[in-house]
């Protein structure tokens, strides 16, 4: 009976001689994957945003977004649109969910929101979602 703690203990020596591995978290590539969707997933599209080190991706108004990401502090519920840029839109109902996934300026983004039509979204995202 006295080779099993004998046994437990040699394996516990050499669980601490062996070397510890750390566990390395990818780095997360900069930009966003912005998506447009319809009513019903009816349709849907998508681009690739990057602001670092300048704008750049498949976005057609990367330096307005960009721009307008950075005057919100990258916060997609903050006012992306400037102060004055008021729209008027129909109360027409054709939703449209847009979302944002990837990193901004170093800080992670998931997030989705839709919108009552495409106006609205436009009026509230200014260029973001303007693909």
């Amino acid at each position: 009976m006295r080779s099993l703690p004998l046994a437990a203990a040699a394996l516990l020596s050499l669980a601490v001689a062996a070397p510890a591995h750390a566990v390395v978290e990818p780095t997360p590539q900069p930009g966003l994957f912005l998506t447009v969707s319809g009513d019903e997933n009816t349709w849907i599209r998508g681009v690739l945003l990057r602001c670092a080190p300048e704008p750049s991706g498949h976005h057609p108004y990367a330096a307005e977004a960009c721009a307008e990401l950075d005057a919100a502090g990258g916060d997609l519920d903050g006012p992306l649109t400037p102060e004055g840029a008021a729209r008027i839109c129909t109360k027409e109902y054709a939703p449209v969910t847009v979302s944002a996934i990837g990193s901004h300026r170093g800080m992670m983004v998931a997030w989705h929101k839709t919108y009552g039509n495409a106006c609205e979204m436009d009026a509230a995202t200014g260029h973001v979602f303007r693909f």
